[in-house]
Formats: structure tokens, C-alpha cells, sequence
């Protein structure tokens, strides 16, 4: 390539990328490191997570015999009405942490399957235009405020980007079903600090979940963007602490005793954690959400008898419970997504669970 040449080719991509700078389309955001040190994670704060990290570890490994229950909102569109929800769980957890281990759902991102609202993360005004500024910093500052009540975070990943502003708040991450068998939420998965829970695929296999595992734990060479959001080629160490969460498929439930035997089977195929965790929601509730009550105390009776590759159960609750449309005057309290139990239902569950084990 002559002189000539190299230096047009230079001047195209320089105005290519002033282009970019001055399209309304393309709004620059504080990167990953100006978000955390505007709203600064402190060291007590920080120790809690990182213990209660463990705690969740310590529940795959076998070091604690407790159920591990990830309950709380679809999503989060109201930081006043999961602030009061997690200020009612974390009292019952006081009564009932012997024996259960809570984490406390903090989802900011969501899954569509075609259209729809994406979450906090994206569009906090709810109106259409997105504000990704605005969401990731009340994502953040929601996501503080929750972790100040002493409780775990759980949150599900949908882009490796989003995870960066978030990553050191949530001790467990789970990953969906239609994103389990992407390649870049296994490199991501195997760069997460925490443990993460794989979904099995919408068919209701678990195939695919026992694959994302096993790259998950494996060190990856992968294109990132660091915490200055530098565009870096990222060396991840690898992500030991995995683990299966069942929530059934097109109309089939796998919730029952032997579905969760053949599930423990394939793991130990894999030499992953035989462990799993049933989501009562979704598929397994064929999409009626006051089913998740008696799935979940059908899977703890089988953890009763003696099944200790039942890691726990998730739901999806909140203070009040169904779902409703996301127009006019909205009911405190009510999903916006996905319908939900309501608090007094969570809370009569989980005590009945607690002294059934």
C-alpha cells in the first residue's frame, strides 16, 4: 500500500468515526469504572457480597445443607415497590436463614421474546426511547440500595456489556435459556466473579446447559471491553461454580422426581455440580403463576426425602400478585412482566418450606 493510499484511507475512517460522534443515534455513556466510582460499592458492603458468595458456593459444594430460595419481582420497574419488598424479606429471612439461604431477585434486564419493554437497565422512563445513562445509573443505585439490606442479589445476564456496570453487586447471575447456548454468554460466564445458574433450553433439555457449563469453567481468550471501556482482548479464569436450573419447555414440566434424577445423571456425565435448582415459574408452572406454590413444595418434600442434588427453587414474587399492562395508573406493587405470587402468599410459602426441611 503506497503513501497515498494509506493516508486517504485514514482520512475515510476519521470521518467515519466523527460521523459516528455527531449521529443523535449514538449516545456515549460513563464507562464501567466512572459508574462504580460515582456510586462507589464501599468495603463493608463489599466483604458481605463476597461472603455471601461463598455462602451460595458452599451450597454447590456441599459445605452447607441449606435451600437455596431465589425469590422477589419478574423485574424491577419501581424502586420504591422493591425496596419494600426487600425490606419485608430480609425480616423473614432473620426468622428463617437456618435453613434457608435467600437471594433476592434484582432483574434490570429482560428477556423478549420478540418485542417488549427490556428492562431498568434500558428504558427506566418506560416510554419507548431508552436511556441507557439514566437506567444503568438507577440500576446501579437500586441495586445498592437492596445489597444495603442484607441480602444476596441475584440478576440474569443478557449483555456482557450491562454486567459490567453491575458485576460486583450480585452474588448470583443466571444465565436464560435462550442465551445458554451462545457462545459469548459462556465466555462471559467464564469471566463472572460469582455462581451462576444455566436454564435448561426451551425444548426442556438439558443438553445444552450441561454444554455452557463445561466451556463456562474453562479459561477463554475473548474480545471485551475493559472497566475504562477500552476495547481488550479479555483472558477469563474460568468459572467453576455452575449449576442446572431446570424450568421446563414447550408444555413439559421437569420439576418431578425423575426428571431431576435424569437431569443429576447427565451432570455427572459432564463431571459439572450435580446439583439443580427448579424454577417454579415459567414452563413449569405452564405460565400460571399461583402453580409455583405447590411445585415448590412438591421439589422440597423430594429434598425432605433425602434428594440432595436439589440445590433449591426460584419464584417470582411480589407484593402484590398477577401482572398488568404497563398503561395509565399502575398498581403498587404488581409485575409489569411476568405475573407473580403476591407477599403474603411468598411469605405463608417459604415459612411452610422452612419447617418442612
Amino acid at each position: 500500500m503506497n503513501v497515498q493510499t494509506q493516508s486517504k484511507q485514514t482520512t475515510e475512517t476519521q470521518t467515519a468515526d466523527q460521523q459516528a460522534s455527531n449521529d443523535p443515534a449514538v449516545r456515549p455513556l460513563r464507562t464501567p469504572r466512572q459508574l462504580k466510582a460515582d456510586l462507589p460499592l464501599n468495603e463493608a458492603l463489599a466483604l458481605q457480597i463476597d461472603q455471601q458468595r461463598q455462602q451460595i458456593r458452599d451450597l454447590l459444594n456441599g459445605n452447607d445443607d441449606r435451600l437455596l430460595i431465589v425469590t422477589g419481582p419478574c423485574s424491577i420497574h419501581d424502586e420504591a415497590a422493591v425496596l419494600d419488598y426487600g425490606r419485608r424479606l430480609a425480616a423473614l429471612n432473620e426468622q428463617l436463614s437456618d435453613r434457608l439461604l435467600i437471594v433476592l431477585r434484582a432483574y434490570v434486564e429482560k428477556p423478549r421474546t420478540s418485542i417488549g419493554w427490556k428492562g431498568l437497565a434500558y428504558d427506566p422512563e418506560r416510554n419507548g426511547k431508552g436511556d441507557m445513562a439514566l437506567g444503568l445509573e438507577r440500576s446501579r443505585g437500586i441495586m445498592l440500595q437492596l445489597a444495603e439490606l442484607g441480602l444476596p442479589l441475584a440478576t440474569e445476564a443478557l449483555n456482557p456489556l450491562v454486567m459490567r456496570y453491575l458485576d460486583d453487586l450480585v452474588s448470583w447471575t443466571a444465565i436464560g435459556a435462550r442465551t445458554a447456548e451462545s457462545q459469548t454468554h459462556r465466555e462471559m460466564v467464564s469471566h463472572l466473579p460469582m455462581p451462576v445458574g444455566i436454564k435448561n433450553s426451551t425444548d426442556g433439555s438439558a443438553a445444552n446447559a450441561v454444554n455452557a457449563m463445561i466451556s463456562a469453567r474453562h479459561s477463554h481468550h475473548t474480545l471485551g471491553v475493559d472497566v475504562d471501556g477500552q476495547m481488550a482482548m479479555l483472558d477469563t479464569p474460568g468459572n467453576p461454580d455452575t449449576h442446572l436450573v431446570l424450568r421446563g419447555g414447550r408444555g413439559i414440566t421437569n420439576y418431578d422426581a425423575s426428571s431431576i434424577a435424569s437431569a443429576l445423571a447427565e451432570l455427572e456425565k459432564g463431571n459439572c455440580h450435580a446439583k439443580v435448582l427448579v424454577d417454579c415459574s415459567h414452563d413449569n408452572a405452564c405460565k400460571q403463576h399461583e402453580r409455583q406454590v405447590a411445585i415448590a413444595q412438591d421439589v422440597v418434600a423430594q429434598r425432605a426425602a433425602g434428594n440432595r442434588g436439589i440445590l433449591g427453587l426460584m419464584l417470582e414474587s411480589f407484593i402484590h400478585a398477577g401482572r398488568q399492562n404497563d398503561e395509565g395508573e399502575l398498581q403498587y406493587g404488581q409485575s409489569i412482566t411476568d405475573a407473580c405470587i403476591g407477599w403474603d402468599e411468598t411469605e405463608s410459602l417459604l415459612r411452610g418450606l422452612h419447617a418442612a426441611l
